[in-house]
């Protein structure tokens, strides 16, 4: 199908939204990156604080790239809806529709039809995780690596969960702390807390651990190489040849196999807790109440 040339430049304009945010953030990291000798782990570096009266605000560099990766899956979307039409015809519109069509899938399947709304949330998650922790292919830091990221995330998914519990009504909301027996509340309590904490756990711990993990293998292969072949004067004893390829490797996993996974791991746990927190028979009845008082009103 001929496209016309204000479309192309259109879709030009698009692929640059989603590439040129990456590109600032490696452009920003090589810039403010302070030199170090070796191989390091640290956390995200703190940029710049706004003062407030209780605590300040770190702007670091999980924000920073969190920002980055929002605007790149903007573009992305806006991209992927550019020139849809009633029949479908192009491979990218096909590709659009099958990722719809998955996720609505996956939603009425794990929370029912009274959710099937929460399809553009649910792929929001998806795709913000997986893109957080796929910076690190491109040598920046990983959101997902920050718990304060992570945690932010769990805490929204804590109030999804609180909304849909107090659908059956405050009152059964707290009768729910005293189940199966009143001396169970402190449990009920504690386990309620535990849900965003597990969840921003999880998530965090197994991308910062994959990270870890990759660096440590990375070191120890640097310091064979010097061992083995160190001893080789010139260019070649100071080349670390044993750490080509198995770094690659291990990045399939920890980096690309992990952190999609972890994706759908914390999507799926959003799913559940969410759709598991309506008190249906409370939830109702409270409406039939609510009908009944209108008619008689």
């Amino acid at each position: 199908m001929a496209r016309s040339k204000k479309f192309l430049i259109t879709d030009l304009l698009y692929i640059a939204g989603m590439i040129l945010p990456l590109l600032a953030g490696m452009v920003l990291k090589i810039l403010t990156e302070p030199p170090t000798s070796g191989i390091s782990i640290a956390g995200a570096r703190v940029f710049f604080r706004v003062k407030f009266p209780i605590q300040d605000l770190l702007i670091s560099e999980a924000q920073i790239n969190s920002w980055l990766v929002i605007v790149t899956i903007l573009f992305f979307c806006l991209y992927m809806a550019h020139g849809l039409t009633v029949e479908c015809k192009t491979r990218r519109q096909r590709l659009a529709e099958w990722i719809v069509e998955t996720v609505d899938r996956l939603v009425a399947d794990n929370m029912g039809p009274y959710f099937s709304g929460y399809s553009a949330f649910i792929i929001s998650i998806l795709a913000l995780s997986a893109f957080s922790s796929l910076l690190s292919l491109l040598g920046l830091f990983p959101p997902t690596s920050d718990i304060n990221v992570v945690a932010g995330w769990a805490i929204l998914i804590f109030i999804l969960i609180t909304h849909y519990k107090l659908k059956g009504g405050f009152l059964n909301y707290l009768k729910g702390f005293t189940e199966p027996i009143f001396v169970m509340a402190p449990l009920n309590v504690l386990g309620e807390i535990a849900t965003p904490v597990s969840m921003a756990f999880r998530h965090y711990g197994n991308v910062l651990s994959g990270t870890v993990i990759s660096v440590l293998i990375a070191s120890a292969l640097n310091a064979a190489s010097a061992l083995l072949i160190g001893w080789i004067p010139g260019v070649l004893g100071d080349l670390s040849l044993l750490r080509i390829g198995l770094p690659a490797i291990l990045s399939i996993y920890f980096d690309v196999f992990s952190g999609c996974m972890q994706a759908y791991i914390f999507a799926m746990l959003t799913m559940l807790n969410v759709s598991g927190a309506v008190p249906w028979e409370a939830y109702e009845k409270r409406k039939r109440k609510k009908e009944a008082k209108k008619q008689t009103i």
